[in-house]
């Protein structure tokens, strides 16, 4: 059975997942992008994954710069999400926003449930993806609530 991309479009939508900002360093150039396309891979030795579209100008920093951050968006960090996810105005994601910077540069922005500073480990291409596997050389972490994507709105955990 062939899938056409519309159908898996929707049954991708119906998959509920949490949402992240992932933010890369490259000397002084800096760049994120909203991504739900990312998991936990091992815990000995830390990884997680990232899939980042081929296109996506955050691909080449993170390539470049061998760094990324993980930020795990908080409930009412959804304008955040929005901001970050929207292909104009990509110069002014970062104008006016609360950032830390670790252990390898990639910004870490403020307020988030949780933060994982990553070196790239290993990278695969994956069809109009690339998959970048990073190794967590640091976390910080709070008790906010998450924010949430499913079936293409934002949501809370009470209201998915």
């Amino acid at each position: 059975m062939r899938a056409a991309r519309v159908d898996l479009k929707d049954v991708f939508a119906r998959w509920a997942t949490g949402v992240t900002i992932v933010t890369a360093r490259a000397g002084e150039r800096v760049h994120g992008m909203t991504v739900s396309a990312f998991t936990e891979v091992s815990l000995d030795p830390p990884l997680v994954l990232v899939c980042i579209d081929k296109g996506a100008n955050t691909q080449p920093v993170i390539e470049q710069g061998r760094v990324f951050a993980v930020n795990i968006l908080a409930r009412d960090q959804e304008p955040l999400a929005r901001r970050f996810a929207r292909k104009q105005d990509e110069d002014q994601r970062f104008a006016g926003l609360a950032c830390e910077q670790g252990e390898t540069g990639a910004p870490l922005i403020a307020g988030c449930v949780a933060s994982l500073e990553c070196r790239l480990d290993q990278s695969l291409e994956a069809g109009d993806h690339v998959i970048h596997v990073g190794r967590v050389v640091g976390v910080r972490l709070s008790d906010r609530e998450p924010l949430m994507f499913h079936n293409r709105a934002y949501c809370g955990l009470a209201d998915s």
